[in-house]
């Protein structure tokens, strides 16, 4: 089968044929259709993901496709099933095997692709908003990244949720987009953020996919008794929280990690994707994906997510 794989962090990841491997007892064997890129995957390639394992490996944290063989122990999936796989790593592949709890079936209405776009990105956003940061009816939530895979989710749940939704992204086009998921307000990322968000009333939640400057001026924009959820570092710049601020402002700051939650609170993810799946089956969301995009061409996909040119998700088609 054929193959996205990372050699060495050192030298650039290459298409290659590579056997494709039979399932162990607790695991499925998946006829990968399509996998959603995700910016982890370029710290993948790199080394510096959290969950990086080492190389010879398949990138590729979301997929979906059809079962075609069952490991022994493996209960309530069967071969033709249509899922969608919260991996880890191995999408990037014409065929994979993955542990049984990570994946769920999909109802014939989704296509592979949008299923491929929905797990890590709505998945991220509803547990954070929801479970985590416990976000109201009638209160104001700042999306930074508005116009991104995870960003534009956060949009859209948050205006299911009740809230008012500011969006902040870079650009006219953008802005745009967020709008169309459901922004209230849009401010463009050459303007003064704080002074944009204070002067609509502040934020009482905070969902950063940005980090390095535009987390200081959202955390300086934000409410007394508000949460702040940093969910990304897309400028490369890793935020240091004041806890003097914190403690002045009654501020909470909420750490959120969908492939650890996965792993500690696998019933909160459960329960979450069967919310999404129900939701995208009544019409209520709907995956906003920019490019569709062949094995051949994944590179090209990365280039995408690196540059920042894509409005919502990436999804390349083994």
């Amino acid at each position: 089968m054929l193959a996205y794989r990372i050699n060495d962090f050192n030298v650039p990841p290459v298409l290659e044929e590579i056997a494709s491997p039979p399932p162990s007892a607790k695991e499925v064997k998946v006829r990968i259709r399509a996998c959603g890129l995700n910016f982890a995957d370029l710290l993948l390639q790199k080394g510096t993901y959290q969950d990086t394992p080492p190389p010879p490996f398949t990138p590729g944290l979301e997929l979906a496709g059809e079962v075609m063989e069952c490991g022994s122990q493996v209960q309530g999936l069967t071969p033709g099933d249509r899922v969608a796989v919260f991996a880890g790593q191995g999408g990037l592949a014409q065929e994979g095997v993955f542990d049984a709890t990570r994946v769920v079936t999909i109802p014939d209405s989704m296509s592979f692709e949008d299923a491929a776009a929905l797990l890590i990105a709505y998945g991220t956003s509803h547990v954070a908003l929801d479970h985590c940061a416990r976000l109201q009816p009638g209160e104001t939530l700042l999306v930074t990244g508005a116009a991104g895979g995870v960003g534009l989710t956060a949009v859209e749940i948050g205006k299911l949720m009740g809230a008012r939704v500011i969006a902040h992204a870079r650009g006219a086009g953008k802005l745009q987009v967020a709008k169309a998921a459901g922004a209230d307000h849009l401010i463009d990322d050459a303007a003064d953020l704080r002074a944009e968000v204070k002067s609509l009333g502040g934020a009482d939640v905070v969902y950063d996919a940005v980090g390095g400057d535009v987390w200081k001026a959202a955390f300086r924009a934000t409410n007394p008794g508000g949460r702040l959820l940093p969910i990304g570092f897309a400028s490369g710049e890793v935020p240091q929280i004041p806890a003097n601020h914190l403690l002045v402002k009654n501020l909470t700051v909420i750490g959120f990690y969908i492939g650890g939650y996965l792993k500690s609170h696998p019933e909160v993810m459960q329960r979450s994707f069967a919310t999404l799946m129900e939701w995208h089956s009544s019409g209520r969301i709907s995956p906003h994906i920019s490019h569709v995009l062949p094995l051949a061409q994944v590179a090209e996909g990365m280039e995408l997510l690196r540059s920042r040119a894509s409005t919502g998700k990436v999804v390349i088609t083994p």
